[in-house]
């Protein structure tokens, strides 16, 4: 294996991709390649690389993927510098934990995205 790029559907890839560039995430690949009606679209911030689709590109394929936002799993995402990042981003998003130093060593936070999924970001002590 090499490589793991989750791939996230919504109802509103617009706003999700405007949210994610709140977060420091820049649109690298989308269908169409310009223009407001986006049915897919890669972002990447440094080694992080997210896919979004909406559902409504799916059709009938993957009957097995749920329809609705959110879902039970959380992105646990590595990074240098978490305070600075959570000063920046705090006001702008919903926090659903703020910093807190972990027993197992790393110091991280947790926020929802405007699609309900949670994304928790850390550092760790080396």
């Amino acid at each position: 294996m090499l490589s793991l790029s989750p791939n996230i559907f919504t109802n509103d890839i617009n706003g999700t991709v405007a949210f994610y560039q709140q977060l420091g995430f820049t649109t690298t690949m989308s269908v169409p390649e310009e223009g407001e009606d986006l049915v897919w679209a890669m972002m990447t911030n440094g080694a992080v690389n997210i896919m979004f689709q909406s559902f409504e590109s799916l059709g009938e394929s993957l009957p097995d993927i749920s329809r609705g936002n959110g879902g039970s799993l959380l992105f646990y995402i590595k990074v240098n510098q978490v305070v600075e990042f959570f000063g920046e981003i705090k006001d702008k998003v919903t926090v659903l934990q703020g910093l807190e130093k972990t027993f197992y060593g790393a110091t991280e936070f947790s926020i929802k995205d405007n699609n309900g999924y949670v994304l928790t970001f850390a550092e760790h002590e080396d």
